[in-house]
Parts: C-alpha cells; structure tokens; sequence
C-alpha cells in the first residue's frame, strides 16, 4: 500500500478537497446497486468510501479511478454522499504524486496537450478553427448574437468535425449572427478536474474567460455536455457571468420563434440517448425530444434506462481518455439496448458518447446496423 500521509492527514487532506461528505456514508451499498460498473464487472464504490473514511486509500490502485462521474450514484444516496467530489478529492492526491496506474496512465499525455495545445487530442492550436475553413463562419466579435465554443473534439477529430459543420450549417440557416474564437479557445477543462488536476483546470478556465472578456463575448452556445457543464456550474466559481445555451436549446428556440424551418422528411426509427453531463447532472431532458418530435417522418421510441436513468457511455471522469478493455465497456450495452428497440439511428448529444457508441456498433451484427448520429446531423438533414 502507497501512502502520502499518516492517516490522519490523508482525511484531512480529503476534505478539504471536498470529499467531506465521506462521513455521512453508513454503508447501505446503494451506490454499488445503482453503478453501471457492476453490469460488467465487480465494482465497490462502497468500498472506496469506506476506505477514504479512515485515510486507508491506495492512490496507486485502479478502483480509485474507475468512476465515471456518471452522476447515477450521488442522486439515489438516502444520506447526500456526493461521491463524485469524494472520487475527485482522491484523485487530487494521486495527481499531486502523479500516479497514474495502469489504465490510466494515458492521462498523463493528455496533461502534457492540454498545456501545450490547449487541447486534449494535441492538435495544433493555431488549425484549432481548420473545421470551418470554406464555410460561412466568422471569427467572433463583440456584438454578435451568439459564441460558438465548438470544443475540443468537434474542433479536431474527424468525426466530431460533422457535427460542428452541421452546427453551423443550422445557425446559418436560421441566420443566426455568430462567431468562433479559434485559436483563442480552451479546452473548457471539465474532465481533466475529474482526474484531480485542480492547477490545470484553473489555468484553461482563466484563459477561456479571459478570451471572453476581451471579445466581449455575452452568450455562449456549445456541443459538449462537458463543456455546459463547466461553464454553467463551475465558472461562476471566478466570478463571471455569461449565458451559456446548450445546443438542442437553441434549436428548440429557434424553431419556435420561426426562425428555423424543418421542410425535410427523417423517415426512420431513432432512439435517443441522454448524456449523463446534460441529463443527470444539468437535468436537460426535454428540449432534445422536443426538437426531435418536430422532425417529420421521425418515429421516436425510447430505450430502458432513459432520462434520469440513462446508462452511462463510460465517457465521463476522464475515462474518454484512459483503456477500457473492451469487456468493461457500457457503451456495448447501451448499444444493444438501441438496437433491442428496433431503432435504426442512435441519436445523442456528446462528443464522447458519439466516439464509445461508435466504437460499440462496429461488433453489431450486419443485421443490427445502427447509425450513430448527433441530433444536429439529424436536423441538417431535414433544413
């Protein structure tokens, strides 16, 4: 066992990092019932509490790790545990040593692009804007309707780049007036906090509200759960104040208001998955449905575990970034259970959950060909 401190002090340490809520756990075991680990294998977030209680943590050890911040177990606790800042106060005394076991080792390069690139896939800052380039988007300035933060995934990775095409194919559309930063944005620095790195977070989130000041930047649209997450619950912790609008928010708006019209025909089965980031922890439910109930020729039907019951993509607490081996992957599950529905698209809102449920589909037999698509590629298609 590696240990930082006599016991004592490793408790100490634990609350003020926030994990004071330990103390209130009288090992019921709900939070093991309720965790999507144990659909695949054994997993005691019990067990971590208790070790925490009595300073007994390994920081060495996998467990620690292994939360998802999925967000199921903290809104089913009877005694208002909030494991997810008790697994992030552990965290931060691994991240203090850097120990980074096994699995998640590759935390560590991530780290490394963060600081570098201010981003977490290491793509070149200055092509962070390459995504929009022959397209009608602007660089942002002071006065216009709306901020685009397209994020770090929809800025470089391959896939995700459609999704922030099809954004901004909507918001024309509907002429909205709107604007990127470029390479002036951040990583919005939500998952590298839920891996403990408490300095790096507070680095990336300064120099985003800095780019926000200097462009006088007043509302913030954006794709990630992450990102809405961060800017609408942990930012007000610098003492800023901006609108920050979630996508399928906005389109909900901007239908209603008629700015937006959806002349096109959808016709197939979908299902939708609700993000842990905009679902159980921001409790965004019904605007994506909403919006999706306007598609024509769109027949909707729901998965098991939907809404406040969703099961996690195993995206979440920095895990997008760490080997799951594939056995130990949810997104497997939540995949069939699309299919189980008969549905022929797989609709969600998240960069990670479009990457894992991607990756899952490829097993799918070729009877069970299931789309992946992010709700903006599907209103794209029917503008």
């Amino acid at each position: 066992m590696e240990t930082v401190a006599p016991e004592q002090e490793i408790v100490e340490v634990i609350k003020e990092n926030g994990g004071d809520s330990f103390k209130y756990c009288y090992q019921c075991g709900l939070c093991d019932a309720v965790c999507p680990w144990n659909r695949v294998r054994d997993f005691s977030m019990r067990k971590i509490v208790r070790q925490a209680t009595f300073g007994l943590t390994e920081i060495d050890q996998e467990e620690m790790w292994r939360c998802t911040t999925c967000g199921t177990c903290p809104q089913r606790c009877p005694r208002g545990v909030n494991q997810i800042e008790a697994g992030v106060a552990l965290r931060k005394l691994a991240a203090e040593y850097d120990v980074y076991p096994g699995n998640v080792a590759p935390v560590q390069t991530v780290i490394a692009n963060l600081t570098s690139q201010g981003n977490s896939l290491g793509g070149d800052r200055e092509q962070r804007a390459e995504w929009a380039k022959g397209l009608p988007v602007k660089p942002y300035a002071e006065g216009m309707e709306i901020l685009y933060f397209t994020g770090c995934y929809l800025s470089y990775d391959p896939r995700m780049r459609q999704v922030a095409t099809a954004t901004a194919a909507i918001l024309n559309k509907a002429g909205v007036d709107f604007g990127i930063l470029g390479a002036a944005e951040n990583c919005c620095g939500e998952s590298i906090r839920k891996t403990g790195n408490e300095d790096l977070f507070k680095r990336l989130a300064k120099d985003n509200i800095k780019a926000f000041i200097d462009h006088g930047v007043k509302r913030v649209l954006v794709s990630s759960p992450h990102c809405y997450h961060t800017f609408r619950n942990e930012y007000p912790e610098f003492m800023v104040n901006f609108e920050v609008v979630f996508i399928s928010e906005l389109i909900a708006e901007l239908i209603n208001d008629g700015r937006l019209k959806l002349n096109g025909e959808y016709p197939k089965k979908i299902t939708y998955h609700d993000p842990c980031y905009l679902g159980r922890h921001n409790g965004v439910y019904d605007a994506p449905r909403e919006v999706l109930g306007k598609v024509p020729g769109l027949e909707l039907n729901e998965m098991a575990d939907s809404r406040e019951n969703s099961l996690c993509c195993g995206g979440g607490g920095g895990h997008i970034w760490m080997e799951t081996p594939k056995e130990d992957r949810f997104s497997d599950l939540r995949v069939r259970q699309a299919v189980e529905v008969g549905a022929e698209v797989l609709v969600t809102s998240c960069p990670y959950c479009i990457t894992n449920f991607t990756d899952s589909s490829l097993d799918l037999d070729e009877s069970e060909a299931l789309e992946i698509r992010d709700l903006t590629e599907i209103i794209q298609a029917v503008l």
